[in-house]
């Protein structure tokens, strides 16, 4: 095996041996399969309700696994002493980098699955529609959950685990509400508060781009462009955030 697939190995192994990791996933399935209990509230929109519930918490849960993993990813190898092994081998910084963020995009996808099964065999269970849509809601999170690790990655390059974590925070939440601030700016005859929405929404991820949970909770296609182009622009956030990790993290010193 190569260093970088050792490394990527190793990363997952470590998160899978997380006690948070563990905590999480079994609270997952238990908020997934009690999920039934909201959808007693309506007879009408029962299918609608359940796949809103069950993918809204699969990805509450993943997203603040992801920063939890993410932010405090470097930190914890300064404080076991394990990156002064790393940097003394034949093994750059940036493939260390890039294995750790594969590493924890592994598990997050492990785990993605995981969830899945359980929300199908709820879905089956209770005799309501599995749709492809719903996958592509899923696939859609694990993009989102690539732009937050690797945002949570470069903060984790520059600053302690709790600063990282609070500006990874922001992150997703900046994300998800730009796109409406950039759309209510565009309305004003404010010049300069034009230009300050469009700076920021060129300056954050658009993490509503790769949202597809609104059109598998309401059973609609989603367009084979859209989620091609959210994708791509999911990647292209990922290598820009991730560069900038590098950069930082080859210019820091550990002695």
């Amino acid at each position: 095996m190569s260093a970088f697939g050792a490394m990527m190995v190793n990363g997952f192994r470590e998160a899978r041996r997380n006690r948070v990791t563990v905590v999480v996933g079994v609270f997952a399935a238990v908020v997934l399969l009690s999920s039934s209990l909201v959808t007693e509230v309506t007879v009408v929109t029962f299918d609608r309700v359940l796949t809103d519930f069950g993918l809204g918490m699969m990805s509450l849960i993943l997203v603040f696994l992801t920063i939890f993993l993410s932010s405090g990813l470097l930190s914890r190898e300064i404080e076991r002493r394990t990156i002064f092994l790393v940097v003394t081998k034949p093994v750059s910084r940036a493939q260390f980098l890039l294995a750790r963020l594969a590493g924890n995009m592994l598990t997050l996808g492990v785990l993605l699955l995981a969830m899945m099964a359980v929300f199908v065999g709820e879905l089956l269970l209770f005799g309501a529609s599995v749709t492809v849509t719903q996958w592509v809601a899923a696939a859609g999170l694990w993009l989102e959950l690539l732009v937050i690790s690797s945002a949570g990655l470069l903060f984790s390059s520059m600053s302690g685990p709790a600063v990282s974590a609070i500006a990874t925070t922001g992150v997703y939440f900046a994300g998800h509400i730009i796109g409406d601030l950039f759309s209510i700016a565009r309305r004003t005859e404010n010049e300069f508060m034009r230009s300050v929405a469009r700076g920021l929404y060129y300056l954050l991820p658009d993490l509503e781009r790769v949202n597809f949970r609104p059109q598998a909770t309401y059973a609609l296609p989603v367009d084979a462009g859209a989620f091609l182009s959210g994708m791509a622009y999911s990647v292209v956030w990922s290598v820009v955030l991730l560069a900038l990790a590098i950069i930082i993290f080859e210019r820091r010193d550990f002695r």
